[in-house]
């Protein structure tokens, strides 16, 4: 392997790495996920420009989404407590366990007696406050840094200009290139797959929720959608937020929504490995350990990215022909 190649793999592993040393991965999340859609709008519509406008439509609608929804998990909280805390109270005085609220205000007082009592709990919040103010104005750069390389590709614009053509900055460049190139086309490939099977689990349940009422049915689309952009983890964190909303309204309705949930997964199993066939294939054993490294490394980006980093692995190996194998030993490997 020549020079470049080298420093091109170690140039795209110092990345990784200090994205998650310096907390890095909703930026660089953001930065694929916008290079990403500005590839799609562009193959639909073959002119940049439009492209680039489409995506700023995109951006705006998902950013006054979040805020609509935040605004209505925060309205709905109140009265999902009502809904379910007589209940946990009712079942608590059955099993004889004493509660230290009754309704949602007296909640909320033991909630702000808690933090008083604990005063690092507001260090802690003044700390999560400044974080995500900090990833959201990172996230903010990484949008515009995409926007910027989907119009001027290339590290090396000046190319023509340098003396020495085949100089080693230059090559160095185009290896770099080449290997985020190849990490891009392996997030596509992942997150294409797993976009689609977030949209038909969201289609299916979006039925399901409008069809016995469920109760904040747009937040629990936009919920189910958005976890299901992470495997496996995504949709236990969504099945359990919809039954626990189903539980609120009655036991029966949970117990419906359980039931729902189950058999719509086993049903999507087919489909799903047929889309995850196609595209990826890397056991889900391993899948789960990259998830759980990614977790340790970058929280939710890393749920994210693992799988992406995962098949990149293993495109780049396959693509690495070992000498001297054994015809056994490889009819064994393949």
């Amino acid at each position: 392997m020549i020079t470049p190649s080298r420093l091109s793999y170690a140039v795209l592993a110092f990345v990784l790495i200090l994205a998650g040393l310096l907390h890095l991965g909703a930026p660089l999340l953001a930065m694929f996920f916008s290079y990403f859609a500005l590839r799609q709008f562009f193959s639909l519509t073959k002119r940049k420009w439009v492209a680039l406008f489409l995506f700023v439509l995109l951006v705006a609608a998902i950013a006054a989404g979040a805020v609509y929804f935040t605004r209505v998990a925060i309205l709905a909280l109140p009265d999902v407590a009502d809904t379910s805390i007589p209940s946990a109270t009712a079942w608590a005085q059955q099993s004889q366990i004493e509660l230290p609220f009754t309704d949602f205000e007296s909640l909320k007082a033991v909630v702000i007696d808690t933090l008083r009592q604990e005063a690092h709990y507001f260090r802690n919040v003044a700390n999560f406050a400044r974080t995500v103010t900090a990833a959201l104005v990172f996230s903010i750069i990484a949008i515009i840094a995409a926007a910027g390389l989907f119009l001027k590709t290339g590290l090396d614009p000046h190319r023509s200009a340098h003396a020495l053509k085949n100089n080693l900055y230059s090559i160095s460049c185009d290896e770099v290139s080449r290997r985020f190139r190849d990490f891009y086309r392996s997030f596509a490939t992942v997150m294409g797959a797993q976009i689609a099977i977030s949209l038909i689990n969201t289609v299916l349940t979006g039925f399901f929720a409008i069809a016995v009422h469920l109760p904040y049915t747009p937040l629990v689309i936009a919920i189910t959608f958005v976890c299901g952009l992470v495997p496996i983890v995504g949709n236990l964190v969504s099945n359990t937020v919809i039954v626990f909303i189903a539980v609120t309204v009655s036991l029966k309705l949970g117990i419906i929504a359980l039931l729902f949930l189950v058999v719509i997964h086993k049903l999507e199993y087919l489909l799903n490995s047929k889309i995850i066939g196609d595209r990826i294939r890397n056991p889900a054993w391993l899948t789960l350990i990259a998830l759980i490294i990614g977790e340790r490394l970058m929280g939710i980006p890393g749920l994210i990215l693992a799988p992406v980093v995962l098949n990149y692995l293993r495109v780049e190996m396959l693509t690495v022909e070992v000498p001297g194998v054994p015809e056994k030993v490889e009819s064994l490997v393949r």
